[in-house]
């Protein structure tokens, strides 16, 4: 008797290739059969009408904290989402070598991926110091199956403590570094990441402890990939933001070279408006793999829900030029938004090339009015910057800074992206089937009271049924399974096939999408997140036990901590092919 069968459906198996009807069946956390199944079966889900295919793997997120207190990795797991890759961006929790790097990384978090500092406070203990002390944590308490990468930041605090921010390390840090690396791998981290991002910064407002760190640190850890199978490599750069600069390509290749293992770098923004800006990046991956390398973007196939305030940080602040002013004191900011001087240089500045992929931020007259907080302000929710403005007779980001300065800066703020055009969609659907592109980049488990983008598995197969029809259902769910499997090498995961890991979603194809927008406040300590339900979704099974069930958690935690060696293989590069 099998312990679940799946009848009637419509089976996408991830390879790209068309449906099919059939039944599948699963034991022991197995697929079976695939086929017409005569057998009994323990539990059988109707799937008449439905599509069954590999649950999606999201290759970066950041739920190394959410974890802890929801090993569902919930809303992630309601789209859909069977597997996440964590420990992205140089961040991770571990390793620690005292309290104070325990302090020092929760700071960080709460800055750099705007996770909230009640829900660090009261979910996470902290109560381990080496990486695999914080694996085992995780271990036989998951409801999705998780790969973790280790951060460049953890290690270089944990062996350089306060220094890590202040200088390079010496060639024994390195090499303890190195040692910690391996430790780390050995236990099952999937590989490293790291950041040289002027995006990013620790809880003082400076550079975190990856940007600090030589070139030939960056590539000497790097290479402790090379010796270990199923690794891989992920980073962040300043170019990722706009164009990649010569230097940032050589580090690029060099890493790869060195680890005999590909790279993925976050987030290929793709826009009409800085067309050679997206085909400049696309030759870096070009340039890497003529040199041997291997380099791949991730981009997202939707537009991201995202939310900004002018009282707290958020992307506004990566604008050219505006850290100094929005990181004062709350009446020192209001004063410089009131002067008119101020208020022009800000609009100028924001519309300089440098803004790079901020740029998309800059369409003051698509903003729509979020809550509001002062009786000068009642009534203008849910309207544009712009309509507001022509019946002012304003310049749209004057009258944007009106409306926040009559709220004390507490207006909730929803961005009307500027790459919402045919021909930027036009861009992506090319980008999209690109070998040097993979889809992702949610950054589930962060920034979660200023962006959404944990919905995209459902959001994109919404707009592939019913919306701009840019991707096939079967090629969209290839992109979402097998091509994230395949890169990071999981073994017998992403495909429907028999013998292979059952990690399958059932959907209504009729109905599959994500639900509004709303901020829910369901974190320890109250904290808010941005939230988006899933429809469609019949049921979610990781390694053969159904975990989501009509919208609803069972309860069950199948998932599995994704080893590298264990449950990876080595993908190789082209230089080893």
């Amino acid at each position: 008797m099998l312990d679940l069968l799946i009848r009637g459906g419509t089976v996408v198996d991830g390879t790209g290739t068309p449906g099919v009807r059939a039944d599948i069946g699963i034991m022991d956390g197995r697929i079976a059969a695939v086929g017409d199944i005569a057998d009994s079966a323990t539990r059988v889900i109707d799937a008449h009408g439905l599509v069954v295919c590999p649950g999606f793997i999201d290759p970066h997120t950041h739920y190394d904290a959410q974890l802890l207190w929801d090993p569902s990795a919930t809303p992630s797991c309601f789209h859909g989402v069977t597997s996440v890759i964590m420990g992205n961006c140089g961040f991770s929790l571990a390793p620690i070598g005292d309290e104070s790097d325990a302090t020092y990384l929760g700071a960080m978090m709460a800055r750099v991926e705007g996770m909230s500092p009640a829900a660090l406070a009261e979910g996470v203990d902290w109560n381990w110091r080496s990486f695999a002390d914080y694996l085992d944590r995780l271990d036989g308490n998951l409801g999705v199956n998780v790969g973790a990468m280790i951060g460049h930041c953890a290690l270089r605090r944990a062996v350089m403590h306060d220094d890590s921010v202040t200088r390079e390390a010496s060639d024994d840090e390195i090499a303890e570094m190195k040692g910690l690396l391996a430790e780390a791998i050995q236990a099952g981290s999937l590989g490293f990441s790291t950041t040289r991002s002027y995006t990013h910064n620790d809880g003082d407002g400076v550079p975190v402890p990856s940007r600090v760190a030589s070139e030939a640190e960056v590539v000497a850890l790097a290479g402790v990939c090379a010796d270990h199978p199923g690794t891989t490599l992920e980073w962040v750069a300043d170019g990722c933001m706009n164009n990649f600069r010569d230097d940032e390509i050589d580090l690029m290749a060099r890493m790869s070279l060195a680890a005999r293992r590909s790279i993925n770098w976050n987030v290929l923004t793709i826009d009409s408006a800085r067309a050679g800006d997206y085909r400049q990046q696309m030759d870096a991956s070009r340039q890497v793999a003529e040199r041997g390398g291997r380099v791949v973007a991730l981009t997202m196939p939707i537009l991201v829900g995202m939310n900004m305030h002018f009282h707290s940080f958020c992307a506004l602040y990566s604008l050219p030029d505006w850290a100094p002013i929005m990181g004062l004191p709350a009446e020192e900011k209001m004063a410089k938004l009131r002067d008119p001087e101020v208020r022009r240089f800000m609009e100028q500045r924001a519309a300089s090339p440098e803004a790079g992929v901020f740029s998309r931020l800059t369409g003051w007259g698509l903003y729509r009015i979020g809550d509001t907080f002062s009786a000068a302000n009642e009534g203008l929710k849910g309207r544009t910057v712009g309509d507001i403005a022509r019946e002012r007779g304003q310049r749209d980001f004057y009258t944007l800074l009106d409306i926040v300065l009559a709220d004390d800066l507490r207006t909730v703020l929803w961005p009307g992206p500027t790459d919402d055009d045919p021909s930027s969609w036009l861009m992506r659907q090319a980008a999209w089937d690109d070998e040097h592109v993979m889809i992702g980049g949610s950054d589930a488990g962060a920034h979660l009271d200023r962006m959404a983008g944990a919905s995209y598995t459902t959001e994109w197969l919404d707009d592939c049924i019913r919306g701009r029809r840019l991707a096939g259902l079967e090629r969209a769910i290839n992109h979402m399974t097998d091509v994230p499997a395949r890169f990071f090498g999981l073994t017998e995961r992403g495909r429907v096939a028999e013998g292979w890991h059952a990690d399958l979603v059932v959907f209504d194809p009729e109905t599959i999408g994500a639900g509004e927008l709303l901020m829910h406040h369901d974190l320890p300590g109250d904290g808010p997140r941005l939230y988006s339900e899933a429809r469609g979704i019949a049921s979610v099974i990781v390694n053969g036990v159904v975990t989501v069930d009509d919208g609803a958690l069972t309860g069950a935690l199948p998932g599995r901590l994704l080893r590298s060696g264990r449950d990876t293989e080595t993908v190789p590069i082209p230089a080893d092919l």
